[in-house]
């Protein structure tokens, strides 16, 4: 059984677990066969009370208390997205599989879950945060927009009782979540560097190479960089100390904006006249972004990485001006982030949820994976995708299809059979 297929298990096992909570404003009182055991559900504010004589109150007053005193599933579950602008998947992908995650769960939405996005706006997140909270939130699942309004956010939801899942991306300030989901990030970037980097030794001479990083203030971009700049064989710090590549220029792209980024590698053109031969591009817009600054200047394509495996990306993979995309199944990431959330949120050990990857630390201060201390990491394994896998893996997942991505210009370089 595959890891993907086991996450939709354990969700569907949670689902009876949660059930059990209900979601009803008129208190409840149900008894176990097996033994007369009582449980109780109260309305908002409300005690419940076993036939143990354990007693437990929430902030929302959804609380299942079992005969031993053991507290199950309360309060709701509150998604915080942090933008549409920086990557087509936050809408387009993670709002559509957390949703099918926690109502194949038997979760209701705006009842026991929300999915919001803050649109870019870090003091629009910490409103929603407090709302969430006030509704009686008692499992955040945050991508935060940057680590300073990231742990203001895990302050607030500590200061009520709620558990936190870093979600993508890893707050590094502030006393940390309580579980990290996500991709390995360095293997993202060396995944990048594994791929193009034979393409750049290929070109012969000394090729001229670009980063264009991700956003100076996202942690996630610094991840991705050490992957490409350090962590591969073709790692770039590691081919320019040897004289076998040049570099061209080292960039951040604040808040990842592709607007930015187009004016910036157009500037990168104009200041080394054009001779730019290779670019790590840290995701698909950052690409497409390279991609329309080469075409107005009249240039050819150039080894270029990608990352989110998006519809445009694909596209440009496909036409032969984007070398690859990391694929990172979403679905699978969203679904075990759901799962860690519907396991905290009945009080289990979020960790202990099956996923394709390793459960690890990571310490938020160092970025060390692996060490004795740190905040638990569920660190899920990427892909990378080029023209000749494809239909092996974004295609076959059913993360894209081909009717998605041949449209337009880019029938041309779809398959006549697919």
């Amino acid at each position: 059984m595959s890891k993907s297929i086991r996450i939709v298990v354990l969700i569907a096992a949670l689902a009876l677990v949660a059930a059990a909570c209900g979601d009803d404003d008129d208190a409840t009182t149900t008894t176990a066969a097996a033994g007369g055991e009582t449980t109780t559900t109260a309305a908002a504010g409300e005690t419940t009370t076993t036939a143990a004589g354990e007693t437990t109150t929430t902030a929302a007053g959804e609380t299942t208390t079992t005969a031993g005193g053991e507290t199950a599933c309360a309060g709701g579950i509150a998604v915080l997205l942090p933008d549409s602008a920086s990557s087509a998947r936050w809408e387009s992908d993670d709002r559509r599989f957390f949703k099918a995650s926690f109502e194949a769960a038997g979760l209701v939405e705006n009842t026991d879950f929300t999915i919001v996005n803050a649109e870019g706006d870090p003091a629009t997140q910490q409103t929603q945060a407090e709302a969430a909270l006030a509704a009686g939130a008692t499992v955040i699942l945050l991508t935060n927009l940057d680590s300073g309004s990231g742990a203001a956010i895990i302050e607030l939801a500590r200061n009520s009782g709620a558990a936190v899942i870093d979600y993508d991306r890893l707050t590094v300030e502030g006393s940390g979540a309580d579980v990290y989901v996500s991709f390995n990030n360095v293997a993202v970037g060396q995944t990048m560097a594994d791929v193009i980097g034979p393409d750049i030794d290929a070109l012969g001479g000394t090729p001229n190479v670009v980063m264009l990083n991700g956003g100076p203030t996202d942690n996630n971009a610094a991840l991705f960089k050490r992957g490409y700049n350090e962590a591969s064989e073709y790692a770039v710090s590691t081919k320019v100390a040897d004289g076998t590549w040049a570099l061209a220029a080292d960039q951040d792209t604040p808040n990842w904006d592709n607007q930015e980024a187009l004016t910036i590698f157009e500037q990168i053109l104009v200041d080394t006249g054009g001779e730019v031969d290779a670019v790590f591009a840290a995701n698909d817009g950052l690409a497409n972004s390279v991609i329309q600054a080469l075409k107005n200047g009249g240039f050819e394509p150039v080894p270029l990485s990608g990352q989110d495996a998006t519809v445009a990306g694909m596209q440009n993979v496909l036409s032969g001006w984007q070398t690859m995309s990391v694929y990172k199944p979403i679905q699978a990431e969203a679904e075990a982030a759901a799962a860690a959330a519907l396991a905290l949120r009945c009080g289990e050990d979020p960790t202990s949820i099956a996923f394709e990857g390793e459960s690890t630390l990571i310490d938020p201060a160092t970025n060390e994976i692996g060490g004795a201390s740190g905040v638990p990491y569920i660190a899920l394994t990427p892909i990378g995708v080029t023209v000749d896998n494809i239909a092996e893996t974004v295609i076959a997942d059913g993360f894209r299809t081909w009717d998605e991505i041949c449209t337009g210009e880019f029938e041309q370089y779809c398959p006549a059979d697919r």
